[in-house]
């Protein structure tokens, strides 16, 4: 069975080979820096939302599988784009595509 401490390790793995820190990948996934400590920290429980945001995020997926078939399946599989846009992406693109005028307009409020 799987342990907090060994979905943390793999996270953090993920995080290496895609050469990106915690905090960028906190901004992408809209969380916080005390999440983010507990999600790779491999001690802390976490939510299941915040699995799957982090994952998601890393390129990750999330997949249960019968106890048998884990043992064939290759764990080591080449990180993917995330498919989901996060919160604070969906904003934070809505802002890009307003551009300067909207930076202006928050401005002068």
């Amino acid at each position: 069975m799987a342990t907090i401490q060994k979905l943390s390790g793999k996270l953090r793995r993920q995080l290496s080979i895609l050469k990106t820190t915690q905090a960028a990948l906190r901004e992408r996934a809209g969380l916080s820096r005390r999440t983010m400590t507990n999600v790779f920290s491999g001690e802390a429980d976490f939510k299941v939302s915040t699995l799957l945001a982090v994952a998601d995020e890393l390129g990750l997926d999330v997949v249960l599988v019968p106890k048998d078939a884990a043992r064939a399946i290759d764990l080591d599989l080449s990180p993917t784009a995330p498919k989901v846009l996060t919160g604070v992406q969906a904003a934070l693109d809505r802002l890009a595509q307003a551009g300067p005028k909207a930076k202006a307009h928050k401005g002068g409020a």
